[in-house]
């Protein structure tokens, strides 16, 4: 009885059509609700830290003296709750995935200088 069924899906396997997708060449659609990764408008961005105390793997570094955003890809854990606290509403869950890196290391972003004006 086992071997009719392994031949059914034997025979299906080879005359069907594919069950994945060539994911290099074709790629596909992301999900409404996706969530990918953090983005931060860092000229919106007030350096408050609050996303970095609402984030529970603790990703997130925000040093006011340095005026620096900085964001751990690999221990970010897509929970949304950085965004969701956030007051100025600068960051934003992208639905693509994190860019493939050899090398594990954080994305730092700086807030420019305010123009001062005289």
């Amino acid at each position: 009885m086992g071997a009719f069924k392994l031949g059914r899906m034997t025979m299906r396997s080879l005359f069907g059509k594919p069950a994945c997708a060539m994911y290099p060449v074709k790629t596909r659609e992301p999900y409404p609700r996706t969530k990918g990764h953090i983005e931060v408008d860092i000229e919106t961005c007030i350096l408050c830290g609050i996303c970095e105390k609402k984030c529970p793997a603790g990703a997130i570094t925000v040093s006011k003296p340095e005026r620096t955003w900085t964001i751990n890809p690999f221990s970010c854990v897509q929970c949304d709750s950085c965004w969701q606290v956030c007051p100025k509403k600068c960051l934003t869950m992208e639905s693509t995935y994190t860019a493939p890196s050899a090398a594990m290391s954080a994305r730092i972003v700086s807030k420019p200088e305010a123009a001062v004006a005289g």
